[in-house]
């Protein structure tokens, strides 16, 4: 199993600078990571980096709870086309999601998943059972190729990683075809297969070359 081929390193902090993101595009590099995740800001120097790698660019949209606006979301997600994204990860508004606006969500998501291809964020960790297969099976009736569990605030810390993987199993009965992308408290290779073994097809994490290393070492 090539774990590196499961993994969207990602850098999202918000005190990043560009010597960072270029450090995190070495690495992405080095060990041929299914992809790279940054903010909106960082996206064309991202993919300038990694314009001869096998690595995608993928721009996170509306952390944490998705709350900014349609128009401003949509903007967000042609600027990242524009800068070179290959994918996007874009928060679904968990609010409306609470309040059962599921026409608004779906008609939101439906206009970004026509822009790039799209992973929806549905905030699992903020969701009860019957909330995650909702939005599951809005995230596949909006066209997206992908639903994942949470970014950065996820209540759900790596203490956590069972009940993690419960929603990853209801994520994949309620939005068959779909990917489904583990993300946030995967912080070694224990986490990382564990959350394979139970329905992750993708794994969101800043920790992916302390990850990767641990597989060396046991190659040696």
């Amino acid at each position: 199993m090539n774990i590196a081929k499961f993994i969207d390193h990602t850098n999202i902090k918000k005190e990043a600078i560009e010597e960072d993101i270029k450090k995190s595009c070495e690495d992405c590099k080095k060990y041929n990571f299914r992809g790279f995740c940054v903010r909106p800001e960082w996206t064309k120097i991202a993919k300038e980096e990694l314009k001869n790698s096998q690595t995608k660019v993928i721009t996170l949209i509306d952390p944490p709870m998705g709350l900014s606006s349609h128009k401003e979301r949509v903007r967000t997600a042609v600027k990242a086309k524009d800068d070179g994204s290959d994918e996007i990860d874009v928060v679904m508004n968990i609010v409306d999601l609470k309040y059962e606006n599921y026409d608004k969500i779906l008609d939101d998501l439906k206009e970004i998943c026509q822009i790039l291809p799209t992973k929806v964020i549905i905030g699992s960790g903020y969701l009860t059972d019957d909330e995650i297969k909702k939005a599951s099976e809005i995230v596949k009736d909006a066209g997206a190729i992908c639903v994942k569990t949470a970014t950065e605030k996820d209540p759900l810390d790596a203490a956590e990683l069972k009940e993690k993987a419960k929603h990853l199993k209801i994520m994949k009965e309620s939005a068959p075809g779909l990917l489904i992308k583990a993300s946030v408290a995967v912080r070694n290779l224990a986490d990382t297969i564990f959350m394979i073994e139970n329905g992750a097809d993708i794994i969101g994490t800043s920790s992916s070359v302390e990850i990767v290393k641990e597989i060396e070492k046991f190659n040696q």
